[in-house]
């Protein structure tokens, strides 16, 4: 299983707050240090414009580092005339601010030319200065670094509490009835989760319908077997009571006749569930199939008398099973020989359509009324009148495989001769080095 969307959605919302909080935090200390370097220059110019009044003398305070000195001692004030200007600060530097070494020391300057041709230099060390600018700029950065564990808490608080929506939903799933799925509610739920869940409940919605086909189905299927399972019963209580050999024999083919259909209908449920637990695809010899089988049924054909051929226009193949292939087939056939009289045809078409390759099983039977054609389909159903002993399953089964397959079936008349046509189309594959 993937990760925990919620923890994935909690980090990459973490890391984006971090990430957040930490570049305006910089920026924030970046701003606050300019500030208060900015302050500090307009600090000289003030100082410069006050010492510019008459009554000020040139003071330089020492600059020993180790010394025990306020702000004030690390300052120089000079004015000239009447005092003098140290020899470290060129004679010709222009009015304004500069920075400049003086000795271990980088000192800040500023320079005021006065209207009256006097010079006023303000300096100050600069370490002080970016010690009172750090200073000055640090507590900006408090609320900041504060606020990103508190929106942490916010983000994951907020993420949980909209997946427990995804997670009240799971939790609906569950307490469904195994026999019965419900839908899910869609009230209440975000845009992006209700088109998954709109999806969930048409899959819930699609098994439901498949789950009811199957109870119908089962149910149907333990009548029909309940059926001849009786009828057996009574058969084989009728040969005990039998006054004669000659009885014997006679009440032994109606037995006989009973076991076949029984045989006939249990091998019918059999193919039905190998079809629907069938998963394996691989290219299918369309051609050679048919032969196979029309080999098989030849002996019953012949028995019937009944001519069964093959017309092949081109060979081809398809992806699927084989044995679900051959269920369709099978029944085709089953079918067309079951219902032509004596002295008919059944013939197989093999053909390319486009990119399909179709099976066409033709007979010359009583053929099906076109209002029956649909509901033949229909598991254990049975055209009223009709002759045999017939489940009704043939075309279901045939139908359900087709739809596995990816194939279509359809049935209609023969034309121009009367019978019955079922036909049956798949996508072809695409031919190999010249051969289909």
């Amino acid at each position: 299983m993937s990760a925990s969307i919620e923890r994935r959605l909690s980090r990459m919302l973490g890391l984006v707050v971090v990430l957040a909080g930490l570049s305006a935090a910089a920026v924030n200390f970046v701003f606050g240090y300019q500030e208060a370097e900015e302050f500090q220059d307009e600090t000289l110019r003030q100082l410069a414009l006050l010492v510019s009044r008459p009554g000020w003398n040139s003071l330089e305070a020492p600059f020993d580092k180790d010394a025990d000195v306020d702000a004030a001692s690390r300052l120089i004030i000079a004015r000239e005339p009447p005092g003098h200007i140290p020899d470290w600060i060129p004679k010709d530097l222009g009015a304004g601010f500069h920075t400049l070494a003086h000795g271990p020391e980088s000192m800040r300057v500023f320079v005021r030319d006065n209207p009256s041709g006097e010079r006023v230099v303000i300096a100050q060390a600069t370490d002080l200065r970016n010690d009172i600018a750090f200073d000055s700029a640090l507590p900006t950065l408090v609320p900041l670094l504060l606020m990103v564990p508190l929106l942490l808490l916010v983000s994951a608080y907020i993420v949980r509490g909209e997946l427990a929506r995804v997670r009240k939903l799971a939790e609906s799933v569950d307490r469904s009835p195994p026999d019965r799925l419900e839908a899910l509610p869609t009230s209440n739920i975000p845009t992006e989760v209700g088109l998954f869940v709109a999806a969930i409940n048409r899959l819930i919605a699609r098994v439901n319908r498949l789950m009811e086909q199957q109870r119908r189905f089962i149910a149907d299927a333990a009548h029909e077997l309940r059926s001849p399972l009786t009828a057996l019963a009574l058969q084989a209580k009728n040969v005990e009571n039998a006054a004669s050999l000659p009885a014997v024999r006679e009440r032994m083919v109606a037995l006989k006749s009973g076991i076949h259909r029984a045989h006939r209908l249990t091998e019918q449920l059999l193919n039905l569930a190998k079809i629907e637990a069938e998963s394996c695809k691989d290219r299918i010899d369309v051609s050679g199939l048919v032969r196979e089988l029309i080999e098989e049924y030849q002996p019953l054909a012949q028995e019937r008398g009944i001519d069964l051929g093959l017309e092949e226009q081109e060979p081809a193949e398809v992806m699927g099973s084989a044995d679900t292939l051959r269920v369709i087939v099978k029944n085709a056939l089953d079918n067309a020989l079951t219902y032509t009289p004596a002295s008919g045809e059944v013939t197989v078409r093999l053909f390319a359509e486009d990119a399909e390759a179709i099976i066409e099983v033709l007979d010359t039977g009583p053929g099906i009324p076109a209002e029956e054609r649909e509901r033949v389909f229909a598991a254990f159903y049975r055209i009223p009148g009709t002759p045999g002993e017939g489940s009704g399953l043939g075309l279901a089964i045939a139908r359900d495989a087709a739809m596995r397959l990816g194939g279509s079936i359809r049935i209609d008349d023969r034309d121009p001769r009367p019978g019955l046509l079922f036909q049956y189309r798949q996508q072809r594959l695409p031919r190999i080095d010249g051969v289909p």
